[in-house]
């Protein structure tokens, strides 16, 4: 079993979530989040914003559907063809053990 974390533009969020579900991915957690990247924020005039606005979606999933996961993330996020700074990030994780509250069943 995985995790896979993605931080995108808050403004991909439901193209992402609609391109994940017509691939038969329905099950996600979203978050609204803040950060920064590698950029260490946007700098405007004199001002510096290091607290941009992302959301964050996570989603387990089987081992095996990994790649389709990222592929559809990667296609759907991406702002321009070529993407841009500030499109996000993928990170996937193990998850060691995973139950449903309601059943105690264990697994996805």
């Amino acid at each position: 079993m995985l995790l896979v974390r993605a931080i995108i533009r808050p403004e991909k969020k439901d193209e992402v979530l609609a391109e994940l579900a017509k691939a038969g991915f329905n099950a996600a957690t979203v978050v609204d989040v803040v950060g920064r990247g590698k950029q260490k924020g946007i700098k405007i005039g004199g001002i510096v914003y290091d607290e941009i606005p992302k959301a964050l979606l996570m989603i387990a999933t089987r081992d095996e559907y990994k790649e389709d996961i990222v592929s559809v993330i990667l296609r759907a996020a991406k702002t321009s063809e070529k993407g841009a700074f500030g499109d996000g990030k993928i990170f996937i994780s193990a998850i060691d053990e995973a139950y449903t509250i309601s059943t105690g069943a264990k697994g996805l």
